[in-house]
């Protein structure tokens, strides 16, 4: 009997540990309640965004891990830079778990949002001239990108502050060609799944409403770090 049940749980295991070896990207939970951003975005989008959307993104990028095994030893932020070494479901679902995983962050609720460091404002004055200029060309980027993507405020090499916006899940700091390379310090995603339940097609509304959610202490943390 004894010898059966090992048998039983090596079979088991045999079956078992490769797929959670190939678990090696996770979904993280969301850093606040998923009502917390009400009401610019609602409690449904938050919950349908984050546990669909975000999952299938992590769940296709791990299944990829069968067919790329260099997969394994990459964090999420280093595959971006390498993403140029694999195929489209690397790209798309790699990419989508890397945005979001940054877009969560990027918001918060409400006394725990802050506002552009001392530090922060100097360059996007020298950048833009103003925050509200910043803010125009933002929205322009966000507004302006037809289909489905990404709008961008990232650090560029030079260590000067720059607007972008990439198509479907592509970032800034993947290595491919059309894309301006930076580290991303703010990012909104332009997707109808982001916005539709709420804003159907208004996505100028959407854009108008996110600012009131932005977690300038990230942004912040994230402008520190990149211009060091």
């Amino acid at each position: 009997m004894k010898r059966a049940l090992l048998s039983v749980a090596a079979a088991l295991a045999a079956v078992c540990l490769p797929a959670l070896a190939a678990a090696q990207f996770t979904l993280a939970p969301l850093p606040y309640p998923a009502d917390a951003l009400e009401p610019h975005i609602d409690r449904l989008t938050m919950e349908i965004h984050h546990g669909r959307h975000h999952a299938a993104y992590v769940n296709n990028l791990n299944a990829q891990t069968k067919n790329f095994p260099d997969l394994a030893g990459l964090s999420l932020e280093a595959l971006q830079g390498r993403i140029s070494a694999f195929n489209e479901a690397v790209r798309n679902n790699g990419g989508g778990h890397y945005n979001h995983e940054l877009f969560w962050k990027l918001m918060a609720p409400e006394g725990q949002r802050g506002k552009p460091s001392a530090a922060l404002e100097a360059a996007i004055n020298a950048a833009f001239g103003s925050l509200e200029e910043m803010r125009k060309r933002f929205d322009a980027a966000a507004l302006g990108r037809f289909g489905s993507g990404w709008a961008w405020l990232i650090v560029t090499p030079d260590k000067k502050l720059a607007v972008t916006s990439t198509p479907n899940q592509d970032n800034p700091l993947m290595d491919l060609p059309g894309i301006q390379r930076g580290a991303p310090i703010l990012a909104l995603d332009v997707w109808e799944h982001a916005y539709y339940l709420k804003y159907q097609n208004k996505r100028a509304e959407y854009v108008t409403n996110w600012w009131n959610v932005v977690n300038w202490n990230e942004v912040n943390a994230r402008f520190a770090a990149a211009v060091k």
